[in-house]
């Protein structure tokens, strides 16, 4: 099976082939890097019976397809809230950084309210039109499926994924690894640009969860707003094929290519 890393040492991994991103097979797409420093944060002073409710990356630039260090720290520990810290280097510099809230799960089933109903399943979908040109190592990587719009389809887009590819090559991915694969891609599928004339490039990205998910494919119901100052929004609803599960937010560097 194909992988996204290949693990050389307790810290450091390859990238391989797969995480190149669309506009170049020098740099990854960010829903892989995205998912290995996920597996470094739910590795970092584990703790049974907690769940990870936020977790948010800042983009310190681009992420090289080449060999990456990865580190954790548990920053603020608590009894029943901590706050984690991750970090992916190349060559010493930092490239891209996470924080994440861990918490204590509790019983609250039966005050559980809000979540809103399941989508169409994922394997009733249209396959997303992908442009042969577009076959990156990423997107290749994983599995599409359209409910409405997508990539090359301007607007508000619903669309199911899932990787077929694992995090670290011999290891299986944890369903929130998985998850944080797709999580990146709703700027991608929900853009109101020509995409051959425009950049929308994210500075970060942040993902609540409101319960943990469940299964291999995951939708985003993603919508992008741009302003008339360089700046826009991307957000989505995070579905697993139960239902809603969170929501995503992208800060976008916006400029005519």
């Amino acid at each position: 099976m194909t992988a996204f890393y290949e693990q050389v040492d307790e810290q450091r991994f390859r990238a391989t082939e797969h995480t190149a991103g669309p506009w170049t097979d020098k740099h990854q797409h960010l829903g892989p890097p995205s998912a290995l420093l996920v597996r470094e944060l739910e590795r970092c002073a584990p703790r049974e019976g907690t769940v990870l409710s936020r977790v948010t990356f800042e983009v310190l630039g681009p992420v090289p397809v080449a060999e990456l260090t990865v580190e954790a720290a548990l920053e603020r520990p608590g009894r029943s809230v901590e706050l984690l810290s991750a970090s992916l280097s190349h060559d010493g510099r930092a490239v891209l950084r996470a924080h994440a809230w861990r918490i204590v799960g509790g019983d609250t089933a039966t005050v559980a309210s809000g979540e809103g109903e399941p989508l169409v399943p994922a394997p009733g979908c249209a396959p997303m039109a992908i442009p042969d040109d577009w076959q990156c190592g990423y997107l290749a990587a994983m599995e599409w499926r359209s409910v409405s719009g997508g990539i090359f389809t301007p607007g508000d887009a619903v669309v199911w994924a899932r990787p077929l590819a694992q995090v670290v090559a011999g290891e299986e991915a944890s369903v929130v690894q998985r998850l944080f694969t797709v999580a990146d891609s709703a700027s991608g599928v929900s853009s109101r640009l020509d995409i051959s004339k425009w950049y929308a490039i994210n500075t970060d990205l942040s993902v609540h969860l409101h319960r943990e998910p469940v299964g291999e494919w995951f939708a985003l119901d993603a919508e992008t707003v741009v302003g008339p100052t360089g700046v826009g929004l991307a957000s989505s609803v995070l579905h697993d094929e139960l239902g809603p599960v969170g929501r995503t937010a992208q800060a976008l560097y916006v400029r005519e290519r």
